[in-house]
């Protein structure tokens, strides 16, 4: 079938745009009835970056204000509400500020920011300046709030006086949305001046949210739920949709009907099993969705490439700090047994705080249990026992980050010791099979195991594959290859001496049922059916040593073949 619609550019958010250009849209405009149908007058809803928070502000700014485009949500499902349509549809003045780009080296660069943000979403409605509505005090008000240096004062009370000034001009309540809102404070935690951009945030949405009887709905979204004692103080008219909630759990991401259907669109219907396994796993409260940017990069890469394998695109869409402080502040000895449980693919159960500080967040590997949660790291799976939840990696995606922080981990320890990798790399050299299998014990103890059904065979080979590169990579003046092309396939790990001295062919094999003889041996054999050492045999080495290495959890074996 041939498509007619374009699929998304990466990282879209602009509904309007993506409408008039016959962009492929997945239909979240239920969302606008059920915050409709909702008491709440102000809605905070908590998901992971890159789960379409900011298109969903766009769609919602797109809906409510006024002269808007009513032709925009002709086919979507709001369209079907008639009653609610006549009622809400372009009937609203809609402030729109996203607070993602707030930041800076102190607290009052990013307040500079933060105030050229307000400053151009309020010049938007110049009109206030001859509105008849408004007093002359109330225009010069406005003037204030269109410049570009604003004191922390009148920055606080910005948002709350320009919904005033709308309301009193258009007779009508204004629709507020406030994007990316915890932003500022994790730019402040790291930058030092979290105290001060606590006090300003405070007092912004007191302001603004609290008593603010110009408001007809507030909307803000953002990663994490932060303390209500921090920012929400007293304000007794906010819902918290976070992602344990099971309200409005299909709006942010892609249930698997959506993308079984934009698979289908696209003629792609074959990899549904792939995009599955990679990018699936998420639960927001009942609902298991994907992370739509992952989807679509891929869907991109399909329609150049049909033949193209999943990558690691949410990953690597921003830093994974919170992944390696997680790794680093477990104590390996007691909790490696919860880390390699996760890699499995099994549940572990903790107890999460649904609240927390910037402050507290890496106070403790418990508190950073809760962070990885609702980050979008760690998902829900099956029901609680008591407060507590059972965590798991969502997909394959997510898993690769924690096995990548894992062996980056390791690699640090191993650079840490010179002493044993000499005498790893030397038992090696010697053709001393025993000791290596020692050595390699004992490195292998030095980080989880991988027992796991969650990954396929390839990729746990993979993982002790890395582990022995990590070592042989402090090796200086042995050059090593890895899944190097020669004889009749690619083979594991090539070692060529920079002097003469034997090369070395090592091929690991994880041994699933625990027969690690039978392992090592299926190694060797595959070295020398395979011709590995032909590469090293036409550069002139004349003693190839052959190591058939096969791990299972923590123990391995290794076997020689001169």
């Amino acid at each position: 079938m041939k498509y007619t619609k374009k699929l998304p550019a990466v990282g879209t958010e602009f509904f309007t745009d993506l409408r008039r250009k016959n962009g492929y849209y997945v239909d979240k405009t239920g969302l606008i009835s059920e915050l409709l149908r909702s008491p709440a007058t102000v809605t905070l809803f908590t998901r992971p970056r890159r789960f379409g928070k900011t298109l969903n502000m766009t769609m919602l700014k797109s809906f409510f204000e006024i002269g808007m485009d009513p032709t925009l949500f002709d086919g979507l499902a709001v369209s079907e509400e008639t009653e609610l349509c006549a009622r809400y549809m372009g009937k609203h003045p809609v402030i729109f500020v996203t607070m993602k780009d707030i930041e800076g080296d102190n607290f009052k660069t990013a307040c500079r920011i933060a105030a050229n943000k307000i400053s151009r979403e309020a010049s938007r409605f110049g009109f206030l300046r001859t509105s008849s509505a408004l007093t002359e005090k109330q225009k010069e008000q406005y003037e204030e709030l269109c410049s570009w240096d604003m004191d922390p004062d009148t920055l606080a009370g910005s948002l709350g006086n320009l919904c005033y000034f709308l309301e009193k001009h258009y007779g009508q309540k204004v629709v507020l949305l406030i994007d990316e809102y915890d932003v500022p404070l994790q730019k402040a935690f790291y930058g030092g001046y979290y105290d001060e951009m606590v006090q300003l945030i405070r007092s912004l949405f007191s302001q603004t949210l609290k008593t603010n009887d110009s408001l007809e709905l507030a909307v803000l979204t953002g990663c994490l739920r932060i303390s209500r004692e921090s920012i929400f103080t007293g304000m007794n008219n906010l819902r918290v949709l976070a992602v344990s909630d099971a309200r409005c759990g299909s709006y942010f991401g892609f249930t698997d009907g959506e993308v079984r259907e934009m698979l289908e669109y696209y003629s792609l219907s074959e990899r549904y099993e792939a995009v599955r396994n990679w990018y699936d796993g998420y639960r927001f409260g009942e609902a298991e969705v994907y992370c739509p940017w992952d989807v679509i990069n891929y869907v991109d890469l399909l329609l150049a490439n049909p033949t193209a394998q999943p990558g690691n695109y949410w990953a690597n869409s921003s830093g994974n700090d919170v992944i390696r402080s997680f790794v680093q502040k477990l104590d390996m000895s007691v909790a490696s047994g919860e880390m390699e449980a996760l890699v499995a693919g099994d549940a572990v159960m903790k107890e999460i705080r649904q609240e927390l500080t910037y402050r507290e967040m890496y106070d403790s590997a418990e508190n950073i249990w809760s962070l990885l949660y609702m980050t979008g790291y760690l998902t829900k799976r099956g029901g609680a026992d008591g407060k507590k939840l059972p965590l798991m990696i969502p997909n394959m995606e997510i898993r690769d980050i924690f096995t990548t922080q894992i062996m980056d981990l390791f690699k640090e320890r191993v650079s840490q010791d010179g002493m044993m990798v000499r005498e790893f790399c030397g038992a090696l050299l010697a053709g001393d099979a025993g000791k290596a299998e020692t050595l390699l014990g004992k490195y292998l103890s030095m980080t989880v195991s991988i027992r796991d059904t969650f990954a396929r065979r390839n990729l746990k080979e993979n993982f002790y594959h890395g582990i022995l590169l990590g070592i042989l990579g402090y090796k200086g003046d042995w050059y090593v290859t890895s899944n190097y092309e020669t004889g009749d396939g690619y083979g594991d790990i090539l070692i060529e001496p920079k002097e003469v001295s034997p090369g070395i062919i090592i091929e690991v094999k994880y041994a699933h049922d625990g027969d690690l003889e039978k392992g090592a041996e299926l190694a060797l054999e595959q070295i020398e059916k395979r011709r590995y050492d032909e590469k090293l045999r036409e550069d002139g080495v004349e003693k190839v040593l052959k190591y058939g290495i096969a791990c299972y959890k923590k123990q391995c074996k290794v076997a020689l073949k001169q």
